[in-house]
């Protein structure tokens, strides 16, 4: 169980503070630059290996997949064996991965090493968060987060440059190398300076059968609709893996509603607000994986941007991410979550629209970055209070769980989205190398990805108010609480 001590928890602002966020984003910036560099990386990587844009699709489905199907159970790992621990083997499994990536010399290598790399997220993105969370003074833990968003966003911010720089003058290869430095100073920083921490409440076996089950149900689906883009939704392939997905995902829900030892616990959606903010992830992160899947594609194939200016245009969004997320995560802690996360996805909105404007011929300046910056508000009003409201709504021995849900539920949207909104938008085929056709797709996307967004502003705003106590601050007033051990009897809520 974590030392609940005072004294045993760090303060923000302190050196080890400091080392603790840099060990936990620079693991969890390894992804996320990983995810940018391989955006903008993706139409020549078409070209390179002949994809089409199923092929492009699996290349970030792939990871997609096992990160949505397995981050469940990593969670319950890093609570059982130790976070620090199970943070550190997910960094290495996916230094091992990128290599992989980097030397495959077709496209089913390199999906199948996108595969590994999402094994090796599983383990790592619910451990970075599970460790702040379990580390920090409950005081401190908002700040905590809102800074961890904003040093990944540095990832995010160099990845455009580092990533279109190795595209346009090198090999899109370089962009799975550089993974391996940050991998090995990651390890090291984390190995000497972060405490480990583990749930010694935890019992049972880990609900392997419920991960896999959840891993045939997804990839069912997924490809599925992927197929159905080329071969129509009559065809009997795509037929039979749209009906094994759906029945994964039945036997998944049956399976973890019987289970002594759910790696997704039933009762822990008892809670309105973990419910709500979780709903909110789905609208949020469904709208936002599809639009970064495409806009960069679109920039370079349809307005003729290199790689470099591809990746590049979306800076002021991670800009913004990287100065304002620390003030944004403090804000929430003072007002509550239900503004910035009701006003947050009605920006994103308005950036999804102002990207319909985005078309061949069309200046940067008038058309690109107004809908980046708005966009970019949108993710700094919602992200930090999001991350930060999933995790104040369980108790700390339990954080590894509350964060792989919440990151299983984001990475399930994105996988989905990616999946399905092209093929309803029209993007088939070889279509995203036809400006033209990829012009009409690309606009119908954004009306889905907006409508997306404006649901999950409502979302937020129906399921987030709060009832009043002046005792106690905004956000932890009177939200029903559900064991994550078992699900309780209704009459069994209490407090956090």
């Amino acid at each position: 169980m974590v030392d609940a001590r005072p004294e045993a928890r760090i303060a923000f602002g302190t050196a080890r503070a400091r080392w603790v966020l840099a060990a936990t984003a620079l693991g969890s910036g390894m992804a996320f630059l990983d995810g940018t560099v391989v955006n903008v990386a993706l139409p020549s990587m078409g070209e390179d290996l002949g994809a089409e844009i199923s092929g492009l699709q699996w290349i970030v489905n792939g990871y997609l997949l096992m990160l949505a199907s397995l981050i469940l159970l990593s969670g319950s790992l890093g609570d059982r064996l130790g976070r620090r621990r199970t943070y550190i083997a997910g960094v290495v499994w996916f230094a091992i991965a990128s290599l992989i990536c980097a030397i495959a010399p077709n496209v089913e290598v390199m999906i199948a090493g996108r595969i590994l790399q999402g094994i090796g997220g599983a383990l790592l993105t619910p451990g970075s968060l599970a460790i702040l969370q379990t580390s920090f003074r409950p005081s401190d833990r908002a700040k905590a987060v809102g800074t961890w968003s904003g040093l990944t966003s540095v990832a995010a911010a160099v990845g455009p440059f580092v990533g279109g720089s190795l595209v346009d003058s090198g090999s899109w290869r370089w962009i799975f190398v550089i993974n391996l430095p940050i991998a090995a100073a990651t390890v090291l920083v984390t190995l000497r300076h972060v405490p480990e921490t583990r749930d010694e409440t935890a019992t049972g076996k880990l609900d392997v059968a419920g991960a896999a089950l959840a891993t045939i149900g997804l990839a069912g689906f997924t490809f599925g609709l992927i197929s159905a883009g080329d071969r129509g939704f009559g065809d009997a392939l795509v037929l039979t893996t749209l009906a094994i997905g759906l029945l994964g995902l039945v036997a998944f829900v049956e399976v973890e509603r019987r289970s002594s030892h759910p790696m997704l616990p039933p009762g822990i959606f008892g809670n309105l607000r973990f419910t709500g903010a979780n709903l909110v992830t789905v609208a949020v992160y469904s709208a936002l994986g599809t639009a970064t899947f495409l806009l960069v594609v679109y920039l370079q194939t349809a307005l003729g941007y290199d790689a470099l200016t591809a990746g590049a245009s979306l800076l002021p969004m991670t800009l913004l991410m990287l100065g304002l997320s620390g003030y944004a995560g403090a804000l929430s802690e003072k007002i509550g979550a239900r503004i910035h996360m009701t006003v947050g996805p009605l920006f994103m909105a308005g950036g999804f629209l102002l990207m319909m404007r985005v078309e061949p011929g069309a200046k940067y300046l008038t058309a690109v970055l107004p809908s980046v910056v708005v966009l970019g508000i949108g993710l700094v009003c919602t992200v930090a209070p999001l991350t930060a409201t999933v995790l104040s709504a369980v108790e700390d021995d339990h954080a590894g769980v509350a964060s792989g849900v919440n990151n299983a539920i984001a990475r399930t949207a994105q996988l989905l989205a990616v999946a399905a909104i092209p093929l309803a938008a029209g993007i088939t085929g070889d279509s995203y190398r036809d400006p033209a056709a990829f012009s009409d797709g690309f606009r119908t996307a954004m009306w889905i990805s907006a409508g997306l967004a404006v649901a999950g502003a409502v979302l937020a705003w129906v399921t987030l108010a709060p009832r009043k106590d002046p005792g106690r601050p905004v956000d932890q007033q009177n939200y029903p609480h559900c064991s994550l051990v078992s699900p309780p009897p209704p009459s069994a809520t209490t407090t956090p």
